[in-house]
């Protein structure tokens, strides 16, 4: 899957391509006036056309020009990358697009880019929640913003039939979404601007957009819905890939990204029950025994395979109470949890016929266990998906070769497993 990405600035066309890159494609930035590459191992291209503040005519010129360099490079989408503060050619530079992309092709417009304080509600753009218009970018000298309302804006310079979709539509989610798309593109709207004001918002429209078959929609945005809809592109063109995920942090961060993965995935997770783990007695092997079981029999129909001990019922245990009645240490029985999950992950390898596309581990404790059970003698590391998630591959033992991501307990926000997990699906 190959995205190419057409933006009116260098920064723009950078910012985009970050985002593009913490989805798992390989990145470049081709500056205006250098060539697009022919033949390279880079999945998305950001190409700056620098036409932020030149003639409508002149902006048009360049973004027909830079598609036809973008398609003979083999892009399977293209986007559009506008300002996050609406300035520009967003008009004439979204016709020029389409007049090149067909008849059949439809721009979607999100001005929205909720982690640096842009929504849209109403149809207006809201920076840090006031009108853009009354942020300095109004004071702009070479393009002065004076309208917040986006579908005015760009009507300005589009000749196109314009629709809008509000936030209570869009809060309804994908289905809804689609059919209101449906709807629009029926009464031969050509650029349909949509509301959103969270990043859950932006994921719903690029679902609906990738669910929409007979048109050729176009992301118009300042980078999140371009990612988002080459994210869920990717997926869906790819063969089915199987991962293994194994949490056993019990910390409320990990809980809570762990409830985002299942609730955006719909996973059914093979909840292993600690308090049979935290023992020396033969409860530890039955529970494994179970466990393992249950995944062999989900890994059938489950794309991500979740193996935690932190189930929704789950509490703390009293380990300090077991031990002394255990006659052993707290740590000891720590490790026997964190061993007993890393036994259940690599029993489901040693078992299944099934390929194995990569596996995450949460936690510290759990990633080591995993590599003594497994026999790993190192992690080759490739990439940072986030500030202290590392991407790499298995070294030795049965995971040789196998993509991995690990992540402290405490790392991120409730995205953070989420992310990745869709960096896998894009990567690989």
């Amino acid at each position: 899957m190959k995205i190419g990405v057409i933006a009116d600035d260098l920064t723009g066309a950078n910012a985009t391509g970050v985002l593009l890159a913490e989805v798992g494609f390989t990145s470049v930035t081709i500056v205006f006036g250098g060539e697009v590459p022919k033949e390279n191992g880079f999945t998305s291209i950001c190409v700056d056309t620098d036409s932020r503040y030149v003639s409508m005519e002149v902006a048009k010129d360049r973004v027909s020009n830079t598609y036809a360099e973008l398609r003979k490079w083999g892009a399977d989408i293209v986007a559009k990358r506008i300002d996050s503060t609406i300035r520009g050619n967003l008009g004439s530079e979204i016709d020029a697009l389409l007049e090149e992309m067909g008849d059949d092709s439809v721009a979607i417009v999100i001005a929205s880019y909720p982690d640096s304080g842009r929504v849209t509600s109403g149809g207006y753009l809201l920076v840090e929640g006031i009108p853009v218009q009354e942020t300095n970018v109004a004071k702009d000298p070479l393009n002065p913003v004076t309208n917040s309302y986006v579908p005015d804006v760009v009507a300005e310079q589009s000749q196109l039939a314009i629709g809008h979709i509000g936030l209570g539509d869009v809060l309804q989610g994908p289905s809804q979404i689609v059919s209101k798309l449906q709807s629009l593109m029926e009464q031969d709207k050509r650029v349909i601007i949509l509301d959103a004001v969270t990043n859950d918002d932006i994921d719903h429209v690029a679902e609906a957009m990738a669910a929409i078959e007979n048109r050729v929609l176009v992301p118009v945005d300042p980078g999140p819905l371009s990612a988002a809809f080459a994210r869920v592109k990717a997926r869906k063109n790819e063969k089915e890939r199987k991962y293994l995920v194994t949490v056993g942090s019990v910390t409320a961060q990990t809980g809570r990204q762990l409830q985002y993965l299942i609730d955006k995935t719909s996973a059914n997770p093979v909840y292993v029950d600690a308090e049979k783990l935290a023992t020396l007695t033969s409860d530890w092997e039955k529970e494994i025994e179970r466990a393992t079981e249950d995944a062999l029999h989900k890994l059938d129909h489950e794309e991500i395979l979740i193996i935690t001990t932190l189930s929704p019922t789950s509490k703390i245990l009293p380990l300090s109470q077991i031990a002394m009645k255990e006659n052993v240490s707290e740590e000891m029985l720590a490790k026997r949890i964190t061993a007993g999950l890393a036994k259940v992950t690599h029993n489901v390898m040693l078992k299944t016929n099934i390929q194995i596309h990569g596996t995450f581990s949460c936690g510290g404790d759990v990633t080591a266990a995993i590599f003594a059970e497994s026999g790993a003698n190192a992690i080759q590391l490739m990439d940072e998906v986030i500030p202290r998630a590392a991407y790499g591959k298995y070294v030795g033992g049965t995971f040789d070769g196998i993509p991995v991501i690990t992540k402290g307990g405490t790392v991120g926000d409730k995205y953070t497993i989420y992310k990745c997990i869709a960096y896998f699906q894009t990567k690989n």
